[in-house]
Formats: structure tokens, C-alpha cells, sequence
């Protein structure tokens, strides 16, 4: 039999090694090792990794790669980015974002990011970003995956026309309601906007994913009404819950109450650490926290957790490259995931679970997932996290539609090698101490 496509000899995240992986109409059709068969393509792994595409849970494509539009923010603060959004909305044009976000798109794919969350502000009368975004949303349709989340960005009650044009978002077919519970004007209006909003989303069959408690206030804890309304209105394993930096400040006692809860209730969290260490704990001196929730305490209570890019380039945050691996590595620093299984859960933070977050249909390294998929110049996830290494093919649907030549480092010094490869450095357990 004769595939369009076969992956030779790669290493997959589960460990197995020595895999084929045949790709048939745009769908795995086999994973065995050393297969009998013939593709029209053939690629060979050589032993490194393949992983299911990079997954973007949490994101902002609207304002992507804005930086420096209409001025820098200068003091690199949650607030002044904000006020910075604020100024910029009315000078956007519909072009100017399409343009922005499929650039975006670009370096995504390149990078072997295949699917993202975006929340999109609504707060602008004009709908103008979730207008050029449904548009990019169809135009990147055959090699990334674009989700959109109606987000009012100044707040559901605190802007004025945010209920109405929440509502036009979602008749035009935004998927996932979106909240900023912690910027009401209130507790009680934030608590409210949860309620609100849980219940369109309920009504509508749709999504949920709340920007909650972005905040050092410990007492700030909007996620414990999210979990009440997503039990309370049967939403279980349909809300997540981004940012939560908040519990990275709360009392002990209050969280060992909280976890479970949100566990209960099917809520999912998800974590944005290179802009959560960036934004938090400006107000403190030291010790200062870094802002990023507590990862490891939710993953122990089986509440899933992934991890967003949130920001590039943009008001809020001046860096970043579309790289899930460098937040996979950020979030192994900040959070000290540093075990080994805890290095596997947070490559499975920016692959596995972020797909199921967004419920992905068809992802996956099995027989009759879509044949998307990454080969890295890396042994295995903890070294990938390790080296964020070269994405040496980028498959989507069968079709190879990036390429990037290996890493090699040629070297000039009088008895050493001519060549230095990285991922040649990856630790052997067992081996020979001596070499």
C-alpha cells in the first residue's frame, strides 16, 4: 500500500521510539514501528521527536504585533496597556488587523503552532476587530485552527454598549464567551458578570473562558463563582479559567477549599506565565511575586491546566515569537516543575491539554486523527522543553507546509569536532559516567 505521507523511525511523547507514522486523505492511518509500506513522501525522523501540533490556548490576535502603535508603554504595566488598548482602538482599520494576524499566523505555523484561542474585544461599537478576525479566521482555515472568544475587554458592565455587542459577537459567530470579571467596578458587578455570562453561554450551547482574577489581591476570587455557575447551569468540562495569578496570593486554608471546587465543577485553568511574571507584583518591593497560579497544586487535584502565549508584541508585552516551548520553559522556571514528570505535564500544557480545552476534534498521534504534527530536532519532550528546539517539518493534514534545516554549529578549534549538533547532548540514563 502506498501512503501519501510516512514519518520514519520518530520518537513519540509517550516514549515509544523506532515509529512510523502513515498519513492517508489528511488522516493518520497508522502507527507502527517499521512498517512494510511506501509514501509518496517519506521523511526520516531519525529517532527525534514527533509531537502533535503546539496548541495556543489564551491569546490576544487583535492587537498582535501593534507594538509601538500609537507609542510604547513605558512603564511595561498591566494598567498602561490597558490605557495603551484604549488609545489604539479607534485608530485601528480593519485591513491593518487582517494584515497583523495573518503575519502572526505565519510565524505560528513556522513555529508549529496549529491552533489558537484569541479573545477579541467587543467593546468597540464597531465589531471592527471580530469582523477582520472571522476573516482571518476563514482564510487560515487550511493550516490553523482559530478560535475566537468575545471578549469585553473594559469590563460586560463597566463598558456601556459591552451586553449588546457581546451579543452581536456571538450572532456572528464567535464560539467561546469571554469575561474580565476583576475590572467591574465592583465585586458584586464582577460576581454579576460571571452569572450573566455563564448563562448566555449556557443558552447558546457555547464555550466559555473568563479572564479571571488577573489581580495580586488575594481576595480577588471571581473563579470561585465561576465554579458555582458552571455546576450550577451543567457547564461542566465546557469553562476555563485564564490567568488566576490571584491564587498565586491567597491564604493556603482558602485554597484548599478552592481546588477542590473548581475540580468538582470540571473547570479548567489556564496559565499565561511569561506575561503573569511580567504584569504581577508591580506593586511590591521584595519579596516580590511573580503573579503565575498555582500549576502544580491544580494539576495534583486533576484539574487540567494549559498554558497561553497570551501577548506578542503588543501593549502589554514588547516580546515573544509564537514559541510554546519557551512558555512551556518559563512556566518550568517560575513554577519550579522541574521533576521529570512534571517537565512531561508541561509540554502536555501546550500540546495535549490546551486541545482539549478548546475541544479539538481530531487531534492527536493515533490512527484517524487529522495528520497534523511536529518533528523537532529533539530526543524527547524534557529535551524539547530543554533546547526549544528547530521545527524541522511542520505537517498539517498530510502536507508538509514549513521546513526548517537542522541546528548544526560548525566549530573551529584544534582538537575538538568540526561539528556540534545540540540535541546531541540529550542525557543518557545508564549510560557510561565516563563519557
Amino acid at each position: 500500500m502506498t501512503f501519501d505521507l510516512i514519518v520514519r523511525n520518530a520518537t513519540l511523547p509517550d516514549g515509544r521510539t523506532g515509529q512510523d507514522i502513515a498519513c492517508a486523505d489528511g488522516r493518520i492511518a497508522a502507527v507502527a514501528p517499521r512498517m512494510d509500506a511506501a509514501g509518496a513522501r517519506e521523511i526520516d525522523a531519525d529517532g527525534q521527536l514527533v509531537s502533535p501540533p503546539f496548541v495556543d490556548c489564551h491569546f490576544h490576535m487583535d492587537a498582535t504585533l501593534s507594538l509601538g502603535l500609537p507609542r510604547m508603554n513605558v512603564s511595561g504595566t498591566l494598567l498602561e496597556g490597558i490605557a495603551l488598548w484604549g488609545e489604539l482602538k479607534p485608530l485601528l482599520t480593519h485591513e491593518a488587523v487582517i494584515e497583523r494576524a495573518l503575519r502572526y499566523c505565519d510565524l505560528a505555523v513556522s513555529q508549529g503552532l496549529l491552533a489558537v484561542r484569541s479573545h477579541v474585544d467587543i467593546c468597540d461599537d464597531r465589531l471592527l476587530a471580530v469582523e477582520a478576525l472571522k476573516e482571518v479566521q476563514a482564510r487560515v482555515r487550511p493550516y490553523l485552527d482559530l478560535q475566537l472568544v468575545a471578549f469585553p475587554q473594559d469590563g460586560y458592565y463597566r463598558s456601556a454598549n459591552a451586553e449588546a455587542n457581546l451579543a452581536r459577537a456571538l450572532d456572528l459567530g464567535v464560539e467561546v464567551v469571554g469575561g474580565i470579571p476583576h475590572f467591574e467596578r465592583s465585586m458584586a458587578d464582577g460576581a454579576a458578570s460571571v452569572r450573566a455570562l455563564c448563562e448566555i453561554a449556557a443558552d447558546r450551547g457555547l464555550l466559555v473562558d473568563m479572564h479571571c482574577d488577573e489581580s495580586d489581591d488575594p481576595l480577588s476570587r471571581h473563579i470561585e463563582t465561576l465554579a458555582f455557575e458552571t455546576q450550577r447551569l451543567g457547564l461542566q468540562g465546557r469553562v476555563a479559567g485564564s490567568h488566576l495569578t490571584s491564587m498565586h496570593s491567597m491564604d493556603n486554608y482558602y485554597v484548599s477549599k478552592l481546588l477542590p471546587l473548581m475540580a468538582e465543577a470540571g473547570v479548567s485553568a489556564i496559565a499565561n506565565p511569561l506575561i503573569n511574571i511580567c504584569l504581577q507584583g508591580r506593586h511590591d518591593g521584595y519579596p516580590k511575586r511573580r503573579g503565575m497560579t498555582r500549576v502544580p497544586e491544580m494539576q495534583a487535584m486533576g484539574i487540567p491546566v494549559g498554558f497561553g502565549h497570551d501577548c506578542v508584541m503588543d501593549p502589554w508585552y514588547s516580546l515573544g515569537q509564537a514559541d510554546m516551548l519557551e512558555v512551556a520553559a518559563m512556566a518550568v522556571h517560575v513554577g519550579q516543575l522541574t521533576s521529570r514528570d512534571a517537565m512531561r505535564a508541561a509540554f502536555e500544557a501546550v500540546t495535549t491539554v490546551p486541545a482539549a480545552i478548546m475541544h479539538l476534534q481530531d487531534y492527536g498521534l493515533a490512527p484517524g486523527c487529522h495528520a497534523d504534527m511536529v518533528l523537532l530536532q529533539a530526543t524527547d519532550t524534557i529535551e524539547a522543553i530543554r533546547m526549544k528546539p528547530v521545527r524541522l517539518a511542520v505537517i498539517r493534514r498530510g502536507r508538509v507546509i514549513a521546513e526548517t534545516m537542522p541546528r548544526v554549529i560548525a566549530l573551529r578549534i584544534d582538537g575538538r569536532p568540526d561539528m556540534v549538533d545540540p540535541a546531541s547532548y540529550a542525557p543518557r540514563e545508564g549510560g557510561d559516567p565516563r563519557l
